[in-house]
């Protein structure tokens, strides 16, 4: 018997292997020989690199009457998305930017409504506005956790390309596109906007590899990377494409793909075709991430999440404030509401 250790702690809702199995599509596109790709040099025409992540939370489950007698679930939400930008080459500090929590009213569609402005007791703490936002019609009661989730991975999406440069998508060879590179933490999602953004994603929650490949990952070293494949779903809805980065050895005590990160962009639906700027980006991550992977004594989930999404994902909880505050709030408004005199016991 052989044992060991999913690296990720006990408290993580996901380990950082669950290894379900992937019944889509995988083409070598890059070459057909399966072997470990050294790390090359990032160019000095790279000159910012952006670490976007996204966080979102409901702060209150509702069931809402509106003025015409009308009844649906409803939620107080919110959600927010930032950055970190760097320079790959470490000549300037980090910086955080663009990090504003926005909160929303999501409710069924049918309902009429109007936006809450909920104004605490002491105003130097700060008032909570709450926008509207219309839920899919349905009156499921998770719609309204959905709805903000969807608002935050769409903000998401359009921060990490409004960063990056935009970049061809297809057989140009303008190494000069690439000044601006966008890390967006976790797989990406929608549609490609142009930008040049490359999805991290941190818990190898599927393995795409079949058997006879899947060895590889065990044995890269640190910066060596997978060469790069045409993945499609069996749905034909998501096409990418993805290669594996190692970050770090494993410990002798841990699954020997820990340490690995799966990055992916986007893909054409020609499979035989593989745009100069994915070559490009995967032949630079290996490097970069590596200058990025945090270490076991600062972050449990050491080193997929990066020092930088480790920063970000303290100071979106900070822009969000704390929910327990938050939720006193709402029920001091619905006091107000009713009448009813609750003296010091909310804020």
């Amino acid at each position: 018997m052989q044992i060991r250790l999913d690296p990720w702690p006990v408290d993580t809702l996901d380990g950082q292997l669950t290894l379900t199995p992937f019944s889509g599509e995988l083409i070598d596109v890059e070459t057909p020989r399966w072997a470990a790709v050294a790390p090359r040099p990032i160019p000095q025409r790279l000159e910012r690199v952006y670490v976007v992540d996204g966080k979102q939370r409901m702060e209150a489950r509702l069931h809402v009457t509106d003025d015409f007698g009308r009844e649906g679930h409803a939620g107080f939400g919110a959600y927010v998305a930032g950055a970190v930008e760097l320079c790959p080459h470490g000549s300037r500090q980090a910086e955080l930017i663009d990090i504003r929590a926005r909160r929303v009213l999501a409710h069924a569609p049918d309902l009429a409504l109007s936006p809450l402005l909920l104004s605490p007791r002491h105003p130097q703490t700060g008032e909570l506005a709450y926008a509207l936002m219309a839920t899919q019609p349905g009156g499921h009661p998770l719609a309204p956790m959905q709805a903000v989730q969807g608002a935050m991975l769409a903000h998401e999406q359009e921060l990490s390309h409004g960063l990056a440069s935009a970049v061809p998508f297809d057989d140009t060879d303008d190494r000069e596109h690439l000044r601006a590179l966008t890390i967006q933490d976790g797989t990406l999602r929608s549609r490609n906007l142009g930008g040049a953004v490359v999805g991290c994603v941190k818990t190898i929650q599927t393995l795409y590899l079949p058997t006879d490949r899947a060895g590889l990952l065990a044995e890269l070293k640190p910066g060596e990377r997978t060469p790069i494949l045409h993945m499609r779903y069996d749905n034909n809805r998501v096409v990418r494409f993805i290669w594996y980065v190692r970050l770090c050895e494993a410990a002798f005590y841990h699954h020997p793909m820990s340490g690995v990160m799966r990055l992916e962009m986007y893909a054409p639906e020609d499979s035989d075709f593989l745009p100069p700027i994915v070559r490009q980006v995967a032949g630079l991550s290996g490097e970069l991430l590596c200058k990025l992977a945090s270490k076991p004594h600062k972050d449990s989930r050491s080193p997929q999440n990066l020092i930088p999404t480790a920063a970000l994902e303290q100071a979106m909880g900070r822009s969000m404030g704390s929910l327990e505050l938050v939720t006193r709030r709402i029920r001091s408004h619905l006091a107000r509401e009713l009448g009813l005199d609750v003296g010091g016991a909310v804020a």
